[in-house]
């Protein structure tokens, strides 16, 4: 069977394949490749500047050479690593061979061809490119994406600010709210955790076999090793690789920056999930209606029906996504002795995990931008639910010092359906000034709102 979008195994190259072409050539095995030769090319050229009487600094045309290696690196190229690797049975080892196959014609690159992967172990290559991937994903795919959704958020806060919504503790009648406050809360949390994704440093070692430059010192023992991989790592690219040091390891980079990483994906994802299914739940009450798309079908027996399909699409993804962070962010930063393999399989399901998340964000974004304000169902809502004034009623009660204030609400309200009458003639008994009777008198479920209104336009 031929591979195609029709007969993949995962929906992501399957039936998402279009919806995910961005994150396909940063965290796909091609990605990997690209990054690896990246790395490789970087420490090749630094290594030429180090100062080394056998290394030559390579003349300008030989680094632009080079250079474009890994900027033209195609699909072709991936898939020539990959014949290579077939008789080296080492995906490290066939990227090196793959550079030194490119060096052919080229007498200056042939002479230094023993630099390529000078003194380095598989995974100086490996968490140096895992990293770089990490990057280039958080700043083109994940972080677009999360703005996205904020801008809509915020746009939302902004527009529904004095819309005034019943609100449901424990799924019961409740203080009223407005509509923007309530994204306003989801918009604030939402930020605080696209910043914590923002903040977590991308960290990468090139130390050797296990972490004391042991092959590098053997070569030059009075080079400082240690400061020269600081800054191959830590330079911008293109001369480096534009990451954070790590002086700590074993043979591996610790991966605790990604567990660190992959949760706070997580945290966000989860907070996504609390507003899909509020959402599907204003939805369903008649808050939001969601416009109609030509030629859509809601049911295949039931003509009538506008499914909350994006938010259900989101919340699945999402759920599908943390239960990959999750495991991710467990295992990874947990190697026996100085390395074991079992986070190198695990690895090359990152770009599923943020696949998964990156999917939930586009269709989170495309059903509220389908939503359409139901203001006659809130305010139907609202009207039927006289008994939140109870709050109100006896809060001002308690001011001026009625007894059994909170008890006298109870016996009226608790439970039963209450006319806007029946509040009124207890607040016209009240032993409280006139004042404040009208003032009572005056408020409705769609008034009492608190400062709902600023703070929904200050997010």
């Amino acid at each position: 069977m031929s591979l195609s979008t029709i007969s993949a195994l995962s929906p992501l190259d399957g039936r998402y394949a279009a919806k995910l072409a961005p994150l396909r050539p940063l965290m796909s095995e091609q990605g990997f490749m690209h990054r690896r030769v990246q790395v490789e090319i970087a420490w090749f050229i630094a290594l030429s500047d180090a100062g080394f009487a056998e290394f030559k600094p390579l003349t300008p045309g030989a680094r632009t050479y080079l250079q474009g290696l890994v900027k033209n690196f195609s699909e072709a190229d991936a898939q020539a690593i990959k014949d290579i690797e077939k008789t080296t049975n080492h995906d490290v080892k066939a990227v090196e061979y793959w550079i030194k196959s490119k060096f052919d014609a080229r007498p200056e690159l042939v002479a230094a061809a023993e630099f390529v992967h000078f003194a380095c172990t598989s995974e100086d290559i490996n968490n140096t490119s895992h990293a770089l991937q990490l990057k280039a994903a958080r700043e083109t795919v994940l972080l677009p994406a999360l703005d996205s959704i904020l801008a809509k958020l915020r746009e939302m806060a902004q527009a529904y600010a004095d819309v005034p919504m019943l609100s449901r503790t424990h799924g019961q009648t409740a203080s009223p709210t407005t509509v923007g406050k309530e994204v306003a809360n989801v918009y604030k949390r939402l930020e605080t955790a696209r910043a914590r994704i923002a903040g977590v440093a991308l960290l990468a070692k090139m130390n050797g076999a296990v972490g004391n430059y042991n092959a590098h010192l053997s070569a030059w023992p009075e080079f400082d090793w240690e400061a020269f991989s600081r800054r191959v790592i830590e330079t911008p690219e293109p001369q480096g690789l534009g990451v954070t040091f790590q002086p700590y390891s074993i043979q591996i980079e610790p991966h605790d920056y990604m567990a660190e990483l992959f949760d706070a994906v997580a945290r966000a994802n989860t907070i996504l999930v609390d507003w899909s299914r509020d959402v599907w739940g204003y939805i369903s009450l008649g808050y939001f209606k969601q416009r109609l798309k030509a030629g859509e079908i809601g049911s295949s027996t039931m003509p009538h029906k506008v499914n909350p399909i994006d938010f259900e699409n989101a919340e699945g993804n999402l759920g599908l996504a943390n239960a990959l962070l999750r495991h991710l962010s467990e295992k990874l930063p947990i190697s026996r002795w100085q390395r074991d393999l079992t986070d190198s399989t695990v690895l090359r399901n990152m770009g599923v995990a943020l696949g998964y998340a990156a999917l939930a964000y586009q269709s989170l974004l495309t059903g509220l931008n389908k939503l359409e304000l139901n203001r006659e169902a809130l305010d139907a809502d609202l009207n039927r639910s006289w008994e939140v004034l109870a709050e109100p009623i006896q809060t001002v009660m308690r001011r001026f010092g009625v007894q059994g204030a909170y008890e006298k609400l109870k016996e009226v309200t608790r439970g039963k359906t209450v006319a806007a009458e029946d509040l009124h003639g207890l607040i016209r008994s009240l032993e409280i000034p006139q004042a404040e009777k009208d003032r009572l008198l005056a408020m409705t479920p769609a008034s009492y709102i608190g400062k709902a209104v600023d703070l929904a336009k200050r997010a």
